[in-house]
Parts: structure tokens; C-alpha cells; sequence
């Protein structure tokens, strides 16, 4: 930088001092401008990239995949929701929605096929961390084989989830689709929140399982916090996690709501008032045993928050007349 002050004239430095401050000012600016740049390829998720998962391992991605395998329907809803109906080469036997998902080649259940996945050739599988105990030697074989396997957080709440649609819409070029999905997701919640402002709060039991071996939900979980939510009492909340709760607990409890988060027992909403000492539960009583899907309040994509609603007027259903 030049020094003006050496030339001695006051009136070259006051100029020299204004250009200086402009020039500074002009730099600052385009810093500025670099920085805004830098942020925009971050959200336009520009390749290649460096992306690490929920083990703490970074992927490099050259381009946006071209053939993707999902290993856990949360994943394969927010990819499909992302609009990568083509990219998708493989899901899981538990992949039921969307109907297109039905449709894809089926890589396992609990447990993968290993060659099948390798012979689809994907450019990334997309794991979860929720399964890692089950699946860490399936990955480590993948990985063997040289496919790219990217594990997405178990996410424990609605933020975390909207960082993980984000995330695989930006591994996957598609940030402003993902962004999309999140804005429609936080309007819903709010709109569930508005209608449920003033709302008397209500002891809520959820189970999960049916007799003899009823869980529930406890601290610590999604479905702990949705209740939250809603401003609703987790009469489990005193334990932590699913765990398997006994009749005579729900009994003392006396929750004013029995939600039942399954459907694979027939007739379950008539079975339950008939189980003994049922009858003196509040929520049998005003035949306020209701059942939601179990998918939506539960799978960490884009229909959770169709999930929470439901959950909502399951347990507050005069607030959305």
C-alpha cells in the first residue's frame, strides 16, 4: 500500500485518505460479496463436495448421484420427496411409501443383500444410524466393495429431521427442493400449534404393541416430544426411551387419551376397553381410544409433520371442528 503521508501535501493526503477508506470500503464489499457467493454454492450444493455422516466420515461426491439406494423408508420418503423418483435404483422390503418406492428393486429387510446392492452399481447408499447395530457389517462390506455409504443421524426431534432433509438434499444436488419440503413442513406445524393455542392439556398413553408386552413411549423419543407438541402429557414420561410398560401402570396412570400407534391386531380400539380393570381408565370411560399411523408419526421425513396434526385430533379433536 502506498504511503501518502510521505508526499507531505495535507490536502494529497486528506484525498488519499477519503480513496483509502473507499478502497477499504470497496473491498469490504467484495468480501462481502465472496462470502454471500460462498454461502449460495453451499446452498446450491455445488460439486464436487465433501459430505460427513452421522459417524463422522466424510464422502466425497465428484457429481450429484445418478443411482441411489436407500436403506430405511424415513430415507427413501425424503428422496423420493426430493424428486429423485429416477435416481432411485433400490429400497428396502419395508419401503411402502410412496407407491413408486413398491416398484423398486428390493435390496432386504433386516437384513441386505449385499450383492444385490453391489450389482445395482450406486453411486451412494444412504444408511441410517438408527440401524447401525444390525447393519455396520453390511456397510463395512459395501465399503469393501468400493460403494459409498452415507449414514443419516437418528433424528430425535422436528429440527433435527430438517437438517436431515436438508442434508440429503444437498448430497444429492437437490437443496432447494429440501428447503421446500422444510418451509411446508414448519408451516403445518405451526398451523397444528395456532389451532391448539388455550387448549386444557391431556394425559396421553401411547402404546406401540399390544398385549401381554405393551411399550410405550418415554422420555427421550419422537414421539415424547410431538406430545410436547401438542401440549399433552406423557403419562411414560417418567422413563426413558420405548420400554414395555405393565396394565396395572396405564391403570394408575389414568390417561384421558389411548392412542394406539400400530395396526397389525384387528380390532384393537374394541379389544382394548376389554382388558381388566380397563373400565375405570378416563379414556375408556369417554371412549377416547384412538388410532393413528404409525408410519407418519414416526418416520423421520417429510410426513411427519401430517403425522403431528393427526396425533393432534387423535387427542384435542374438539380444537379442529
Amino acid at each position: 500500500m502506498k504511503k501518502f503521508w510521505k508526499i507531505g501535501l495535507s490536502a494529497f493526503l486528506a484525498v488519499g485518505f477519503l480513496a483509502a477508506c473507499n478502497t477499504k470500503e470497496a473491498t469490504n464489499d467484495k468480501s462481502s460479496s465472496a462470502e454471500q457467493q460462498g454461502t449460495s454454492k453451499v446452498d446450491q450444493a455445488t460439486f464436487p463436495m465433501t459430505i460427513t455422516d452421522a459417524t463422522g466420515k466424510d464422502i466425497t461426491l465428484e457429481a450429484p448421484p445418478e443411482k441411489i439406494v436407500s436403506l430405511i423408508p424415513s430415507n427413501t420418503e425424503i428422496l423420493f420427496g426430493l424428486g429423485l423418483n429416477d435416481e432411485i435404483v433400490g429400497v428396502t422390503d419395508n419401503d411402502d411409501y410412496p407407491e413408486e418406492a413398491t416398484k423398486k428393486d428390493k435390496v432386504g429387510g433386516i437384513d441386505y443383500n449385499i450383492e444385490q446392492i453391489v450389482a445395482l452399481t450406486p453411486d451412494i447408499v444412504f444408511a441410517h444410524a438408527s440401524g447401525m447395530v444390525n447393519s455396520k457389517g453390511a456397510i463395512e462390506q459395501l465399503e469393501a466393495a468400493g460403494v459409498k455409504v452415507f449414514v443419516v443421524a437418528d433424528a430425535k426431534n422436528f429440527n433435527e429431521t430438517y437438517t436431515t432433509i436438508e442434508q440429503l438434499g444437498r448430497a444429492t444436488g437437490k437443496l432447494e427442493e429440501a428447503k421446500k419440503i422444510v418451509a411446508n413442513m414448519k408451516a403445518k406445524v405451526k398451523e397444528v400449534e395456532t389451532k391448539l393455542e388455550g387448549v386444557k392439556p391431556k394425559k396421553v398413553f401411547v402404546e406401540s404393541s399390544d398385549e401381554p408386552e405393551i411399550y410405550t413411549a418415554g422420555k427421550g423419543t419422537f414421539m415424547n416430544e410431538m406430545l410436547e407438541m401438542i401440549h399433552a402429557e406423557n403419562i411414560a414420561a417418567d422413563s426413558n426411551n420405548w420400554f414395555k410398560i405393565d396394565a396395572e401402570q396405564i391403570i394408575a396412570k389414568n390417561p384421558d387419551v389411548i392412542v394406539v400407534a400400530y395396526n397389525y391386531v384387528p380390532n384393537i380400539l374394541t379389544k382394548i376397553p376389554q382388558r381388566p380393570g380397563f373400565e375405570t381408565i378416563t379414556a375408556v370411560k369417554n371412549k377416547a381410544i384412538v388410532q393413528v399411523d404409525e408410519n407418519t408419526t414416526s418416520r423421520q421425513g417429510p410426513r411427519l409433520a401430517d403425522g403431528l396434526e393427526e396425533l393432534a385430533k387423535a387427542v384435542y379433536p374438539e380444537a379442529f371442528k
